[in-house]
């Protein structure tokens, strides 16, 4: 397993081992011990959730605040994304910084998104299935967003306005500094 630490401290790019013969491929999706030795730091993922969306749905950018914040182990078991998270942690150098990366079913790749991140993705292909771990339990009135476009963050999220697909929930979320965190 390759780990990177992108420029956002505490966030991280996963790459696993395949292992590919005539038969197709192999990989580890996840270990405890080995994940917890490559980032440094002890997490305990206690929901596992799973999405499938057509081409242009763009879920994010959300979070839940407080006690209840959660942490997210990230892949695409198949299709495409282009996954992002969005540093808002108060006292952050990084504050209001993003990083965007593209997860497949193709390249196996994670993101581990740490508490006091935003979190979305734009799916880049029909029947695209992502699948997250969190280390906390939903909680509805913990949950935050702020808006896709928010030019504060100057996210691009690879597909042109017109091909975006939102939730209701979604299209009414607001720039962040209209919200303390």
């Amino acid at each position: 397993m390759k780990v990177t630490e992108t420029h956002l401290k505490g966030c991280f790019v996963i790459e696993p081992t395949v292992f590919k013969d005539e038969r197709g491929t192999f990989f580890e999706v996840f270990n405890q011990k080995v994940f917890e030795k490559k980032i440094g730091l002890k997490v305990n993922f206690v929901q596992d959730n799973q999405s499938i969306s057509q081409k242009g749905v763009l879920r994010g950018l959300h979070m839940q605040k407080g006690q209840f914040a959660q942490a997210k182990l990230v892949r695409v078991i198949q299709g495409r994304v282009l996954d992002v998270a969005v540093d808002v942690r108060k006292d952050s150098p990084t504050f209001g910084q993003h990083f965007s990366v593209e997860l497949s079913g193709d390249n196996n790749k994670q993101l581990f998104v740490p508490r006091g991140f935003l979190h979305g993705f734009a799916t880049l292909e029909d029947n695209t299935i992502v699948s997250y771990k969190c280390d906390n339990y939903y909680h509805k009135e913990s949950e935050y967003g702020v808006i896709y476009n928010d030019p504060n963050f100057n996210i691009d999220w690879m597909l042109k306005k017109e091909e975006i697909f939102l939730s209701e929930k979604d299209k009414d979320l607001k720039k962040i500094h209209k919200f303390k965190i």
